[in-house]
């Protein structure tokens, strides 16, 4: 009896010394029934020893997910193009902002900064040296003697002076009708630069060498040679042609210019009245 006792015990894991006496015990006291005679127990109900749970094993906790990134800033939609109202603000703010420029010399012996004049919205842009005698008397650019010769140009392209933009690479008067220096030119061109961003004409005209160095940015190049060619400002269509000053000591070459000016006229598109 007592081997299938101990069979049945063994069945089960050890619970460490506890469970070692128990069985122990119960071995001694069964050969001491058998010694004493006893072949047969009674017990109550099936034998049944529970094993001592194991300890379960702590998990750590897990830590709570960072919380996510947040959402990108909504992207601003880009600003509309300026209306007319907001191009003749924008351009009157660079005319006062010229009157009181002393950025060079030229400033000392001016009457009248010249900003220039007309359309908005140009379809040819007319860019000069610099203003005479009358224009700073005026304050407005080509309204001398090549004035006059140019604003018969503009008509024999079909505008008038009202419908293209007129400036020059410098505001003040140089002294004496002289040609503006580099470094006057240089201090002058930011204001010419943020006139062609606002007015955006599909052609610029430089009349003239200093008109033409300016734009270009080259001293060396040369108007007989690149005049009636297409060059680049800012990704606009740049032509070089002949100052009217020049035209009036030079009659012949207004045939030329007349050539150059036809060519503006194509590339917008139009042709010139009958």
């Amino acid at each position: 009896m007592i081997q299938p006792i101990m069979k049945t015990l063994s069945s089960f894991p050890d619970s460490g010394r506890d469970m070692a006496s128990v069985i122990d015990g119960l071995a001694e006291y069964l050969r001491y029934q058998k010694e004493i005679g006893v072949e047969h127990l009674e017990i109550p109900g099936p034998l049944s020893i529970e094993p001592v749970p194991k300890a379960t094993p702590q998990v750590p906790a897990t830590p709570d997910p960072p919380p996510p990134p947040p959402p990108p800033p909504p992207v601003e939609p880009a600003p509309a193009p300026p209306t007319a109202t907001d191009a003749s603000e924008a351009l009157c703010q660079i005319a006062e902002r010229i009157s009181a420029c002393t950025q060079c010399t030229l400033c000392e012996q001016r009457q009248n900064t010249v900003p220039g004049q007309g359309t908005k919205n140009p379809d040819i842009l007319f860019v000069g040296e610099g203003p005479g005698a009358e224009e700073d008397r005026q304050g407005l650019a080509f309204v001398g003697e090549a004035g006059g010769l140019l604003t018969r140009m503009i008509t024999a392209m079909g505008f008038s002076r009202d419908e293209v933009f007129i400036a020059n690479v410098v505001k003040c008067r140089p002294p004496g009708n002289r040609n503006p220096n580099p470094q006057e030119i240089a201090a002058c061109m930011p204001y010419l630069e943020e006139q062609i961003d606002i007015l955006k004409p599909k052609v610029i005209v430089a009349l003239g060498a200093t008109a033409m160095k300016g734009l270009l940015g080259d001293e060396l190049v040369s108007i007989t040679r690149i005049r009636g060619s297409w060059m680049q400002f800012k990704g606009i269509d740049l032509m070089p042609t002949f100052h009217p000053a020049y035209l009036q000591r030079n009659p012949d070459a207004k045939k030329d210019v007349w050539k150059d000016l036809k060519k503006v006229l194509q590339r917008i598109g139009r042709k010139p009245p009958s």
